[in-house]
């Protein structure tokens, strides 16, 4: 089959690799109808996070079950299915709590050894833990499906920033980066029954997105001048609750600057840079509380589908170029070049 693999910093390649095939008894095979490239993604081709030469790489897709293992009781050949970042064992007792990412036998699509995403088709360890079955009528809706590959990674990962934030009804919230998990986190915030959305950002094409996904402000200033921006729309006073979904040291400043005393900080930008951003002086004073990390989209996918399935929520808008296998080194690219939000891939 053909899959995506990455040589060096900028060398995103398409080639051919061996066909998955049934290791254990739990696994399934599954065969790809959509995948995506991730703000993560661009990591590892800046080369600011390590990958072996020929790793593959890519971790939101959905698919078709084109063979089951012995020991696999919840799908069969046929069933479409939804894979969230991470795959996990469903028995352990992280995954009992909800923290699918902290499973011991789990691990992240694309890892060494592993398949990634953006490929023809990938090994699904503990299928019966992992995977979500979707309504079989969902192929044949190009709307729907690419709505339902959210819930793959960013829709989840930006509802986990907003519960992190704790986000409720009455509440004002600022949202601190204008990527896809940035603009799900604005979709979050506002099905979680927030008043006010704060969206900073200035790419406009982006924050329009953001008012059609419930943004009631705009700030497009960084740094002080956003910390400042926010504070005068809100009377001098932050956000109860702040959605971190960058990950630099830039960012968790901001983040930390626009929360009201007493609020709470939702992170979920992969920390990358020389620090963290944060004074724990500061945050001590002002009561600020700080949740978040690694998205177990898992264990939410139960909870947000039903309204992906019925439009209330449709995510379809951050995916804002479509293309085929082969053009994924251009996908990457205009990714890297932000002449693109997210870009999907339809094998």
């Amino acid at each position: 089959m053909r899959a995506t693999v990455i040589h060096a910093p900028h060398d995103i390649r398409v080639q051919e690799v061996p066909d998955p095939a049934i290791q254990q008894p739990t696994d399934v095979v599954l065969r790809v109808l959509r995948a995506c490239i991730c703000g993560s993604d661009l990591w590892a081709y800046r080369g600011e996070s390590a990958r072996q030469p020929g790793q593959r790489i890519g971790h939101e897709f959905l698919g078709i079950v084109e063979e089951a293992g012995s020991g696999v009781n919840g799908f069969a050949v046929g069933d479409l299915v939804v894979a969230p970042f991470v795959w996990s064992d469903g028995t352990c007792a992280y995954c009992a709590e909800g923290l699918t990412t902290s499973c011991p036998q789990g691990g992240f699509w694309g890892s060494v050894g592993s398949d990634g995403g953006q490929g023809e088709a990938v090994r699904v360890p503990f299928a019966d833990g992992t995977l979500v079955k979707l309504p079989s009528a969902a192929a044949s809706d190009d709307r729907l499906l690419t709505a339902l590959l959210a819930l793959s990674d960013v829709l989840g990962t930006g509802h986990h920033a907003a519960v992190g934030a704790g986000v409720k009804p009455g509440t004002t919230v600022a949202v601190v980066g204008d990527g896809a998990v940035g603009l799900c986190g604005v979709m979050a915030a506002k099905r979680l029954g927030a008043e006010r959305i704060i969206a900073l950002g200035r790419h406009t094409a982006r924050t329009d997105i953001a008012r059609t996904f419930g943004a009631t402000d705009v700030v497009a200033e960084r740094g002080d001048a956003a910390v400042a921006a926010v504070r005068e729309l809100l009377g001098g006073e932050g956000a109860h609750a702040v959605i971190e979904a960058v990950g630099t040291e830039q960012s968790m400043r901001t983040a930390v600057g626009i929360t009201r005393d007493g609020g709470s900080i939702g992170y979920v930008g992969v920390p990358h840079g020389s620090g963290t951003g944060l004074d724990l002086g500061v945050m001590f004073d002002r009561n600020i509380a700080l949740r978040g990390g690694v998205a177990p989209v898992r264990a939410y996918i139960p909870e947000l589908l039903p309204d992906v399935l019925s439009g209330t929520i449709d995510p379809s808008p951050v995916f804002d170029l479509a293309i085929g296998l082969d053009e994924v080194p251009a996908g990457y690219k205009a990714m890297d070049e932000r002449t693109a939000l997210k870009v999907l891939i339809k094998p």
